[in-house]
C-alpha cells in the first residue's frame, strides 16, 4: 500500500513534454513526481524529428550527449521537392547546433525519464492518474492508480503532459481556446536499405517524407487529405505505396531494394487547437494544450520549447500561489506567441494544395544556397516565420 504523498510538483505524462519538466523543476530545487501510464521503454505514434531549436535545447539540458548514443544518425541535409523544383540544403544552426536528429520513441522518452530521474525526480511508469484533488477550484493533487493500489498524491502544481486526450485537461475542464479543422492523415511504418537522408515530396493532394532513425531504418510516410481518410483506412500500406509511386517515384523504386521492418502505423486523428494552458494549481504542456498536424514534425521540437519557457517563468515562484499564478499567466500569453505563427504555417501545409504563387516562390529560392538554407531554417523554427522574406527574395520574385 502507498500511503498518500506530498511533491511539490507531479508531472502527468513521462514523454517528450512530462520528463523534461520534471528534470528541469527537479533541477530547480523541487521534490517532483513523474508518471506514466504505460510502462518503459514504450513506442508512441511520432515522426521522430527533433528540429535544431530543439536539439539546441537536449545541448542545453546536457541530454543530448545521451541521445547521440542511441544511434540514430545526425541529420545535417534536407531536401525539398515540388513540381519541377527542387530544394537542397540545411537549417541554419541553432547555438552552434547544426543537425537535428530523429531518434526512435521508445529509446528517446526513456532517455529523457532517465534524465528526470538522475536530477532529482521519482519516476513511476505503469500509473494511471483517475482524477485530480480540489481545494474549492484550485487542484491539489492527484488520484492514481498502480496496478491493484490506488492512492493519492498531494501537489502546490500538477502539470498535464498527457498528451492530445489529456486526462488532465478533461478533469479540470480546460475550453479549446483555438481550433481548426483537421486537415491531414497520414501512414507510415519504417524501410531498410534506403539513403540516410530527410527528404520531403509535395504534389497536390499528397505528400511524402523520409527520415532516418536507428539501426539503418528510415521512416517512410505519407500525408493525405483528411477527407480521404475513411476511404483509406481499409488499406493503409496501399495507400502509403501508392501515394510513394505517385509523388516520389525514384523513392518507389529505391524501396524495392529494401524490406518493410516493422507494421503499419497510422491516424485520421491530427487535431488542431489550444486550449487554456494554465488555471489554479495546474498547468498544461506539450499536446496536452497544443497541438497541430504532424506534417511538419514540429511536435517534439515545440514540446520541448514549451518546457523551458514554462520554468522559467515558474522559477523560484512556486511555494507562493499568487507569485505561481502569475508565473503561470505569462507562460499562458508566451505560449501562445511563440507558436500561433507556426500553427497557422501548418495548418497551410496540412491543407496539401500548393499553388502557383508558392512554386514560384519556391523556384525563387532554389536559384540561392543562402535563401535555400533560410527556408530550412524557417521549416525548422530556427528562422522566425516573419523575418524569412528578404530583400534578396522580393527582388528575386521581381525578376521571375
Amino acid at each position: 500500500m502507498i500511503p498518500n504523498e506530498t511533491y511539490d510538483v507531479v508531472v502527468v505524462g513521462a514523454r517528450v513534454a512530462g520528463s523534461p519538466t520534471a528534470m528541469l523543476l527537479a533541477r530547480a530545487g523541487y521534490r517532483v513526481l513523474l508518471l506514466e501510464r504505460a510502462r518503459f521503454p514504450r513506442d508512441t505514434l511520432s515522426t521522430l524529428l527533433i528540429h535544431q531549436p530543439g536539439v539546441a535545447l537536449l545541448k542545453r539540458w546536457g541530454v543530448l550527449p545521451a541521445v547521440v548514443d542511441t544511434g540514430c544518425p545526425p541529420i545535417e541535409r534536407a531536401s525539398y521537392t515540388v513540381a519541377d523544383v527542387r530544394l537542397e540544403g540545411c537549417s541554419w544552426a541553432v547555438d552552434g547546433v547544426r543537425a537535428a536528429f530523429a531518434p526512435r520513441r521508445y529509446l528517446l522518452d526513456s532517455v529523457l525519464a532517465q534524465a528526470a530521474v538522475d536530477a532529482g525526480a521519482e519516476f513511476r511508469d505503469d500509473s494511471t492518474v483517475l482524477g485530480l484533488t480540489f481545494d474549492g477550484d484550485r487542484v491539489t493533487g492527484v488520484r492514481v492508480r498502480s496496478g491493484p493500489t490506488e492512492y493519492t498524491v498531494r501537489a502546490g502544481l500538477v502539470v498535464g503532459a498527457d498528451g492530445m486526450r489529456s486526462t488532465v485537461a478533461a478533469k479540470v475542464g480546460a475550453p479549446i481556446e483555438i481550433e481548426d479543422p483537421t486537415l491531414s492523415c497520414a501512414y507510415y511504418t519504417y524501410w531498410s536499405d534506403l539513403p540516410q537522408r530527410f527528404r520531403l515530396h509535395e504534389a497536390p493532394g499528397s505528400w511524402v517524407g523520409t527520415i532516418p532513425t536507428n539501426d539503418g531504418a528510415t521512416l517512410v510516410g505519407a500525408y493525405f487529405p483528411q477527407d480521404r481518410f475513411k476511404q483509406l483506412r481499409g488499406d493503409g500500406l496501399a495507400a502509403l505505396l501508392g501515394a510513394v509511386e505517385h509523388t516520389a517515384p525514384q523513392l518507389r523504386e529505391e524501396m524495392a531494394g529494401g524490406r518493410m521492418l516493422e507494421r503499419l502505423h497510422g491516424t485520421g486523428d491530427q487535431r488542431n487547437f489550444f486550449r487554456k494552458a494554465t488555471g489554479p494549481g495546474w498547468v498544461l504542456v506539450g499536446d496536452a494544450g497544443h497541438h497541430k498536424d504532424s506534417i511538419t514534425a514540429r511536435g517534439i521540437t515545440d514540446a520541448f520549447r514549451q518546457v523551458q519557457l514554462l520554468v522559467d517563468c515558474v522559477g523560484d515562484a512556486l511555494h507562493d500561489p499568487q507569485r505561481l499564478g502569475r508565473a503561470l499567466d505569462s507562460f499562458a500569453a508566451q505560449r501562445h506567441d511563440l507558436l500561433i505563427t507556426d500553427y497557422r504555417n501548418t495548418l497551410g501545409t496540412a491543407a496539401l494544395a500548393t499553388g502557383r504563387h508558392q512554386i514560384a516562390l519556391l523556384r525563387a529560392i532554389s536559384s540561392s544556397p543562402e535563401l535555400t538554407d533560410r527556408y530550412f531554417a524557417a521549416m525548422s523554427g530556427a528562422c522566425p516565420a516573419d523575418e524569412f522574406v528578404t530583400p534578396e527574395l522580393l527582388d528575386l520574385l521581381a525578376v521571375t
